[in-house]
């Protein structure tokens, strides 16, 4: 009975560590620090699953929310793992938004032929009660034909990408201003809890030649940028006012009755007779934010007169739309209570879907936006609605590879030159979100792009070599691209090429002799490889395990002494060559010797020998700089497996005493 009791409370005890866990969670979600719910989430799921108590509305509702923390912050893999557990074990109680949710889900790790299908289950399901069902239901366009849309971009990953979320590209006179989750002097500090990243600044980047990259120059604006988010932007016609988005932040972080912080959008001027992107002043807030809903990505016609932007405002169709407002003039008498504003429009469910649509961009010709409430390739995909006779046509997807399987938006483009800027969380990136330079071929005009990789080897043996730095030109020697072999020798550019088009691949790697080719792409769309073969700079220079090193004969030392016997010095003569040969060359020792003796005898007896040869080679004309170190490790690194009290041949203990000569730099 005893016993039994106390199984009892100790389930009892269980039971309501667990629902606190779970209540934890879900204020953690529903305050948007998704990486951390999630976490929560899934502890009590592999608690459910290890007591085989699963099928309850508790695991259920676990399920729902441990897909939806992954699935709100964009990590689709792991939505994908719990949103199958949910619709696999639960099929007949799911209702249609996770089946809506899942086969997003599936887009998002590739699975379009499996998307499809639960696509079509979707629309099955929500037949004229959802109008997300005629846009997903296939019997018009499908998956398919959104995969056969002929290639129209090609991009490139642009070099201001960091490990963090760089997006959200405004072209500014030359410049172009982005915002990124870098801030080295608050990293430690401002931390926004639903991906774990630096809160949000917005930064200038220099345009080149070409329009197709940018480097950072500096901060946009100090007086701007806060410490908390501030993104996505768009300016005047005249380029002397600037609209853009921020958390509800006026000096104080504001939040809803349910803790939420919501987006707001702000304008700012430029000091009369500036021209400095320092000077902004006289910020404002929009009159119709509210501290109950977030508004946000702005966007200004050619003309000035419209303002379109995001939010999620009451009357909204989905979990965020498109409005526009009319910026009206000092002279305009019909102020009403958005003073300069017009009320705000709803740009109708022509465009707007029970999704997600973010990210206007205007030009004359089309409204560009993303959204996930339209069929596409996964995630957020990048739309057009061209403008006819002052109205918007049906959206376009855009197809890949603009589109991906994750999140693809904030577009921009020059219409005149078909260049600009789109945003991603593709897998192929360097981060979060990266920003991506494309060019754009006319519709009808069939593109044809190849992209750039191959595999780096050794000449002689064969062998694959990591860590080559490879730099991409093109055929006017202009530098594209760089990037770096990976551990299996492989390379692969971000930048694609057109076909037909001549290009050069440069190699670099400390120790190695430099390699250059000459490349011709191949003729229709698909990829070039380009293996390429290198050597050391001598015979004596071997790479093992990534490591440089010279090899010389074995450096034979009489029994129980140090000195540098004839024999030794002929080897090391090599060495004293090599080095003056390559001035710029600094080594470090390292001796060893086999494991007879005891450990302290063996270290020190080591550490001698290194010395004197470091002391040999200096001798012979080598600056002590250039020899970083010399020290001796006894039998602490043996080779094989010659350990105290194993029974080796002489030969065999030879392998061991060795003496290394590392490479550092050349």
């Amino acid at each position: 009975m005893k016993t039994i009791v106390t199984i009892i409370m100790f389930c009892v005890i269980s039971f309501s560590f667990s629902q606190n866990a779970v209540k934890k969670a879900d204020r953690l979600f529903d305050t948007m620090w998704y990486k951390e719910a999630a976490v929560l989430y899934e502890l009590e799921l592999n608690k459910i699953e290890r007591r085989n108590q699963g099928g309850d509305a508790n695991h259920i509702s676990l399920l729902k929310r441990a897909g939806d923390a992954y699935f709100f912050n964009t990590d689709m893999d792991n939505a994908y793992k719990w949103y199958d557990k949910l619709v696999s074990g639960f099929y007949s109680e799911v209702d249609a938004e996770y089946i809506f949710r899942y086969a997003h889900a599936l887009e998002g790790v590739g699975k379009y032929r499996e998307a499809k299908r639960w696509m079509k289950e979707f629309s099955k399901r929500t037949h004229k009660k959802d109008n997300r069902s005629p846009k997903l239901d296939q019997r018009g366009l499908t998956v398919d034909d959104i995969l056969d849309i002929a290639p129209r971009f090609t991009l490139k990953n642009v070099s201001v990408n960091t490990k963090y979320s760089d997006f959200g590209p405004m072209y500014y006179k030359d410049q172009l201003i982005y915002a990124s989750a870098v801030d080295t002097s608050y990293y430690h500090t401002r931390i926004y809890h639903w991906n774990e990243q630096p809160f949000l600044n917005m930064y200038v980047g220099e345009l080149n030649e070409m329009e197709s990259d940018l480097k950072h120059i500096d901060q946009f604006s100090k007086l701007i940028n806060t410490r908390y988010h501030e993104a996505t932007l768009a300016f005047s016609p005249n380029q002397k006012k600037v609209y853009f988005t921020r958390n509800n932040y006026n000096g104080d972080l504001k939040r809803d009755k349910e803790g939420t912080n919501h987006l707001k959008l702000y304008s700012a001027e430029l000091l009369k007779g500036e021209d400095s992107l320092h000077t902004w002043q006289n910020i404002k807030e929009l009159p119709f934010n509210s501290d109950d809903y977030s508004v946000g990505h702005p966007a200004i016609s050619s003309d000035g007169k419209l303002l379109y932007f995001v939010s999620d405002m009451p009357g909204s169709i989905g979990g965020t739309d498109i409005f526009v407002v009319d910026i009206l003039d000092d002279n305009n008498k019909d102020l009403t209570e958005y003073s300069g504003y017009s009320q705000p429009r709803n740009l109708g469910k022509h465009i707007n879907t029970p999704g997600r649509e973010m990210f206007p961009y205007i030009t004359d010709n089309a409204l560009y936006f993303a959204s996930d409430g339209y069929l596409g390739l996964g995630g957020l995909d990048v739309y057009e609605s061209r403008i006819v006779n002052n109205h918007f046509n049906e959206p376009e997807n855009q197809g890949a590879p603009l589109n991906s399987e994750l999140d693809d938006f904030g577009f921009i483009v020059n219409e005149e030159k078909n260049r600009g800027f789109v945003c991603s969380n593709r897998l192929s990136g360097k981060g979060d979100d990266d920003i991506y330079s494309f060019v754009r071929y006319p519709k009808g005009e069939a593109s044809c792009y190849q992209a750039i990789k191959g595999y780096i080897s050794h000449n002689i043996t064969g062998e694959r070599i990591a860590g080559v730095h490879m730099f991409l030109f093109d055929e006017n020697g202009r530098e594209l691209e760089k990037t770096t072999t990976n551990i299996n020798g492989g390379y692969a550019f971000n930048t694609s090429l057109d076909c037909s088009t001549k290009f050069m691949i440069k190699t670099e790697k400390t120790g190695y002799g430099p390699r250059e080719k000459d490349v011709l792409t191949l003729s229709k769309s698909g990829e070039t490889v380009v293996p390429l073969g290198l050597e050391t700079l001598s015979r004596l220079i071997v790479e093992e395990a990534g490591v440089l090193k010279i090899k010389i004969g074995i450096i034979y030392f009489n029994l129980d002494k140090s000195y540098i016997r004839h024999d030794a010095s002929v080897e090391l003569n090599k060495i004293v060559l090599l080095m003056m040969q390559y001035p710029n060359m600094v080594i470090k020792i390292e001796s060893h010797t086999d494991s007879r003796n005891t450990d302290a005898y063996n270290l020190d007896l080591s550490d001698r020998r290194a010395k004197s040869t470091r002391d040999y080679i200096i001798s012979q004309g080598i600056e002590a700089s250039r020899i970083e170190s010399a020290k001796g490790y006894g039998e602490s690194q043996l080779i094989n497996d010659c350990k105290d009290d194993v029974n080796c041949s002489e030969e065999v203990h030879q392998e061991n005493r060795r003496s290394e000569f590392i490479i550092i730099k050349m």
